[in-house]
């Protein structure tokens, strides 16, 4: 497999973790405000999801698909968490341990992988540039 091809699946499947993740908690939050900052938070990863499955078919290349084990595992899990405590402050932890976790793996992709084709490296970029404002859109909820 090309570097652009699995950054882009990095790109993908961490979008997708991101509107799973969010879906299986956004129901529970307790502030409008922080349901809407979900909500946003998912439409933006929708977005970027749609624009990785584009390119990567503009390309020619067929993806990879996630483990589906892997992440209804996490979503049980998330869900467990927010059964206890204030709910909007262990859903904001998750958000920006979730966001730090994709930005850590976005940094390695793009360290590792230098000479991206100018619309995966934007593609990435772009996700890196969300999960670093989710993480301050979140810290508020804590």
């Amino acid at each position: 497999m090309n570097a652009n091809k699995d950054v882009l699946t990095s790109v993908l499947h961490t979008a997708q973790m991101g509107i799973s993740g969010i879906e299986a908690v956004k129901h529970k939050a307790e502030k409008p405000e922080l349901r809407q900052l979900l909500q946003e938070q998912q439409d933006e990863y929708s977005r970027i999801e749609a624009e990785s499955i584009r390119l990567a078919q503009k390309k020619g290349w067929e993806l990879p698909h996630r483990n589906m084990m892997l992440d209804t595992m996490s979503c049980m899990m998330a869900r467990c968490k927010v059964m206890v405590g204030n709910k909007d402050s262990v859903i904001a932890g998750m958000l920006i341990q979730g966001n730090t976790r994709g930005m850590i793996t976005g940094i390695k992709n793009l360290h590792q992988h230098q000479e991206l084709d100018s619309s995966v490296n934007q593609i990435a970029g772009n996700l890196l540039n969300l999960e670093n404002i989710n993480i301050q859109k979140s810290q508020k909820f804590l």
